[in-house]
């Protein structure tokens, strides 16, 4: 369940509190084949399934990048705020890898508001979240970023 918040001022008013979970995303060769091609990174371990069936993963694996790249998609089906004209992605603080994401598996966001701070001009302001990418059945995350979003009303 998405949750919502009514403005600015009550987005700002969560923070330090987990914002919620999303639901779960199944991560497909298609994607991850997708992702290769827009990217040139058509390493093996990716994009060759029976290589990598006998490689270190025990199957292909998504790209870190491509966890990452979900963010977006997996965050709008955590929380939103209401009264804005856009989110813009500002950049990342730290990101890390801790575990592989293997073909058909699934992945879902935690979300934590750590930040809101003044963003600028015209009452933007800057979120600083904590997004945890956990992997269905797995104790390591797939990816775990601390992304800056600039909130424009």
């Amino acid at each position: 369940m998405v949750r919502r918040f009514a403005g600015l001022a009550e987005f700002a008013a969560a923070v330090g509190e987990h914002l919620g979970f999303g639901p779960w995303h199944e991560v497909t060769q298609r994607e991850v084949d997708l992702f290769a091609d827009a990217t040139g990174d058509h390493q093996w371990i990716h994009v060759d399934v029976e290589r990598a069936t006998a490689g270190p993963f025990g199957g292909p694996v998504a790209h870190g990048y491509l966890t990452l790249s979900l963010i977006p998609l997996l965050v709008r089906e955590v929380y939103s705020v209401e009264g804005l004209s856009m989110g813009v992605n500002y950049g990342l603080n730290r990101v890390r890898f801790p575990h592989p994401v293997r073909v058909g598996a699934r992945v879902r966001a935690g979300v934590e508001l750590v930040s809101v701070s003044e963003g600028g001009r015209g009452g933007e302001r800057q979120a600083v979240l904590r997004v945890v990418v956990e992997v269905e059945g797995v104790g390591k995350p797939g990816c775990v970023a601390e992304t800056v979003v600039l909130l424009v009303p």
